[in-house]
């Protein structure tokens, strides 16, 4: 029963922290990587017009709305003298910027920062099949016959929206293709020609304007991409080439053929967009993203602490990995050590002397200190006068080793007093009563046995990637802690008994 518990502890355990880790990697995008950084892409639209005289005016401008591959982490709109609201409607969204007296050039900004997310989908309903457009002759003869051989030759809404596309940009084209292109000569017209014509297949069609990312550019090309809806997903087409996909470098901004700018009170408008790519460390990008998801985990994390207190519990969530260490070598390989959780206290200050000074003046304190333990050994001192005494030793050893290595121009030993002075205090005590009771051997084997082990936690804490997946992540903790309580139920041999029962084994 005791043995089954511990089974169901430890998957609970396990379950719970790895799906809290998994929410946070997958729905927040928590990185594993401190240095981890995210391409973030900011776009600008630049509004302008001209008003003749004074008056009011009027701008609308198409803005993004829950984009789909891609998240948006700020944005802001500049408008000097101007009122501005935002109109959202279902799956459409625009700036309405308004002003009661202006005159001459106008200028308006709307800028966005916006980085890509694979789990973005796009929000768009399912559509109805659209009616077949009413055109005049000879354009609807020419429609139905055109949609007509393509259907005959297509299988499915991909296959014939790809060989409709590949007879609209055929540099040769037949009669009808002729007539229906003639006044369909920019990608935006050859486009509406496309949604036209597949809706008189009765499939569902949209364009998506979209803006060209790539490198820094100043005026950024907005370029139409094809949706068609295949009953169960949107698809996408390049309308100029029929190639299926949507390009990576495409950011879409905005559904629909309607113009992406509505000026009212002016003349002349245009919009002109210009791109910018720059990296953005991951970790902050995550925590905007769970700032727009309304997840409270960032606020009950290790993250919201003031930074003095992260300094420390960067420190503190290692010690259980530390700890599973030395459970993993006693239990499971036998290698001695003084005390259970010594090698832990001692790593962690090899983190301060660094690793070859904190060995160096680990070694010298414990040799002296032994010295000095067997020495008060003859005054039949009590227990705990001997311990301050040992104590008292253990300080003026310390002071003694800074002062020296300080003369010495070595900076390193002015940190061996962040040595936990207790810690070794009860070390040299420990390895005092080991050398009485089992001799000389067992007490310097457990001394070199905490040393190494010591040396690998100091090691292991040493991967920034650990300190930082435990610090971003401390319910990893949790799966520690199932790991220790499956490692508490292991009752077969240690790899140095397979050695020590080498013998009998062969003469059995």
């Amino acid at each position: 029963m005791n043995r089954r518990h511990t089974y169901i502890l430890a998957a609970c355990l396990f379950l719970a922290g790895a799906s809290l880790f998994l929410y946070k990697v997958r729905t927040l995008g928590l990185p594993l990587d401190a240095a981890q950084e995210t391409e973030v892409w900011t776009m600008e639209a630049h509004v302008s017009f001209h008003r003749d005289s004074v008056g009011a005016a009027k701008a609308y401008l198409r803005i993004p709305e829950n984009p789909f591959g891609y998240r948006i982490a700020s944005e802001n709109f500049v408008s000097r003298g101007y009122g501005l609201t935002v109109d959202e409607r279902a799956n459409e969204r625009q700036a309405l910027w308004a002003v009661r007296k202006v005159s001459g050039e106008q200028s308006l900004y709307y800028r966005l920062s916006v980085y890509a997310d694979p789990t973005r989908k796009g929000s768009l309903p399912k559509p109805t099949f659209p009616k077949v457009p009413e055109l005049e002759e000879p354009y609807y003869s020419a429609m139905m016959d055109l949609t007509s051989h393509v259907r005959e030759q297509s299988a499915d809404v991909l296959t014939f929206t790809s060989a409709l596309l590949r007879r609209l940009n055929d540099p040769t084209p037949e009669e009808n293709i002729s007539l229906l292109r003639a006044g369909a000569r920019t990608p935006m017209q050859r486009s509406k020609l496309a949604v036209t014509l597949l809706a008189g297949a009765r499939i569902p069609a949209e364009i998506v304007q979209c803006v060209r990312l790539g490198e820094d550019r100043r005026m950024a090309e907005v370029m139409p991409m094809l949706a068609v809806h295949n009953g169960d997903e949107w698809i996408y087409f390049d309308p100029q080439t029929g190639e299926l996909g949507f390009p990576s470098d495409l950011f879409p901004w905005a559904w629909g053929s309607k113009p992406l700018i509505d000026v009212s009170g002016g003349r002349g408008d245009m919009v002109e967009f210009s791109v910018v790519r720059s990296l953005q460390p991951t970790m902050e990008i995550a925590q905007e993203r769970a700032a727009s998801l309304g997840s409270k985990i960032p606020e009950f994390s290790l993250l919201a602490l003031p930074l003095r207190t992260q300094s420390v519990y960067g420190v503190i969530v290692m010690i259980p990995l530390g700890a599973l260490l030395v459970v993993l070598l006693r239990n499971f390989i036998g290698i001695r050590t003084v005390g259970t959780f010594m090698p832990v206290l001692i790593a962690i200050a090899f983190r301060e002397t660094q690793l070859l000074g904190g060995l160096l003046f680990f070694t010298l304190i414990i040799v002296v200190g032994l010295a000095i333990r067997a020495y008060l050994e003859h005054l039949r001192l009590l227990l705990v006068p001997r311990l301050a005494s040992v104590l008292t030793v253990v300080v003026i050893l310390m002071t003694l080793v800074s002062i020296a290595s300080h003369r010495m121009g070595v900076d390193t030993g002015l940190s061996v007093a962040l040595f936990p002075m207790v810690i070794l205090t009860m070390m040299i005590e420990r390895m005092s009563v080991t050398w009485e009771e089992l001799g000389a051997r067992d007490a310097i084997t457990e001394g070199i046995g905490t040393m190494m082990t010591a040396v690998l936690i100091y090691l292991v804490m040493g991967v920034s990637v650990l300190r930082h997946v435990l610090f971003v992540f401390p319910e990893l903790l949790l799966l520690i802690l199932a790991a220790t309580l499956l490692a508490g139920r292991y009752t077969g041999f240690r790899l140095t008994e397979y050695r020590r029962f080498k013998a009998m084994a062969a003469e059995q």
